[in-house]
């Protein structure tokens, strides 16, 4: 019988995540928990929520996008 695998929730991380990620990650999955799943619905939950960006800059697909990639790098 095989062990069951698991995930320790933060196992990849190499630090704790800065007080904008976590603002950030708030703001995500409440839109998430919203039912959002469409990137344009989610970049105006985003605007709506007031969610944290570069450079406090209004949200846009582009800069999302941008972000996600520098975040997951």
């Amino acid at each position: 019988m095989k062990p069951e695998r698991y995930l320790v929730v933060h196992q990849s991380r190499d630090r704790e995540p800065t007080e904008y990620e976590d603002l950030l990650g708030d703001a995500l999955e409440r839109a998430f928990a919203d039912g959002i799943s469409d990137l344009d619905s989610l970049v105006a939950a985003l605007n709506a929520l007031d969610a944290p960006s570069p450079r406090n800059e209004t949200w846009t697909t582009d800069l999302f996008l941008a972000e996600m990639k520098r975040l997951s790098a």
